[in-house]
This record gives C-alpha cells, structure tokens and sequence, in this order.
C-alpha cells in the first residue's frame, strides 16, 4: 500500500465531511463520521487532529462540535491531506527503501517508480476534494464497505 491506512481513513472521512457539508449544520461530528465509514473513533480522531493541525480542518467541542473545513473543499487539493497525514516520503523516497536511491546510485525499479511518482504527484496536486466528492456523488460510489454516497447523503449527518 503507498497510502498509510491514516492518509487513506483521512482521505475517507474528508470525503464524508464535503459530501455532508451542504446540510445546515456548519460543524460534523467525528462520531457520526466513524460510525458511518466505520472507523476506529479514537483513530480518526488523532487523524482529524493532524489534519485540523496542517490547517486544513478547523475542530469546535461541544454539543454542536465536530470539524469543518477551514477553507473550501475546491480549494483543498488531495495532496495537502496525503502531506498533512503522510508527509511528503511517497514522492520523493524509493520505492524499496533503499537510501540514497537516485541518478548517481539508481535501484533497480528507479526508473520507472520516478515516473510513476512523478504522475502520482501530479494527479494528487490537481485533484481537489470536492471534485471527487462530487464524482462520488454523481456515481454513487461508496466510501465503505456498505456505505455509498446516495446513502451519505439521504441520511446527512443524522447517526444511523
């Protein structure tokens, strides 16, 4: 897997947060979020932590707490949330974890994993959250095992 299981539940849940986000409650909590995506509540917690750290999340406790976004999910790029949760090793370290991997001291799948990394990097600099969130909700493609978009959005943020 490139992605840590972190970036890939951060990358879920901020999913869950823009395709809710039209309801008129400004702020989502975190344990309607783990519930509906099925995730670890104290684990998405300290994600949410580090997103909300990186800038991307802004966080309010209380009975009408939760996360929100601190700017718009148009404005927010994937690669902000894979840098915030991950760092940034996906693309710039070797693919076998071998150090000092580069032109002068190459490992055998260099090369190609340069490319390939190069191209993720652009994919994620392009890609903001809430152009995929709106194709997840055009398809109706799911975010868990047994949870998709129609469903998020029929229910809001109401806890199932």
């Amino acid at each position: 897997m490139l992605l840590s299981k972190a970036c890939i539940y951060g990358i879920r849940a901020s999913l869950y947060i823009a395709a809710v986000r039209h309801d008129e409650r400004k702020f989502v909590p975190i344990h309607i979020v783990s519930d509906r995506l099925e995730l670890s509540f104290h684990f998405l917690t300290k994600i949410l932590q580090q997103l909300t750290t990186a800038g991307l999340l802004e966080s309010y406790k209380g009975p009408n707490g939760g996360v929100t976004f601190s700017r718009d999910a148009k404005e927010i790029k994937i690669i902000e949330i894979i840098k915030a949760i991950d760092g940034d090793k996906l693309f710039t370290e070797c693919i076998l974890g071998l150090p000092g991997c580069g032109h002068n001291r190459p490992c055998p799948i260099h090369e190609k994993w340069g490319q390939t990394r190069e191209g993720l990097k652009i994919l994620f600099e392009n890609t903001s959250l809430h152009e995929i969130a709106d194709k997840a909700a055009r398809e109706n493609l799911r975010l868990s095992d047994k949870l998709t978009m129609e469903e998020i959005l029929k229910g809001g943020i109401i806890s199932s």
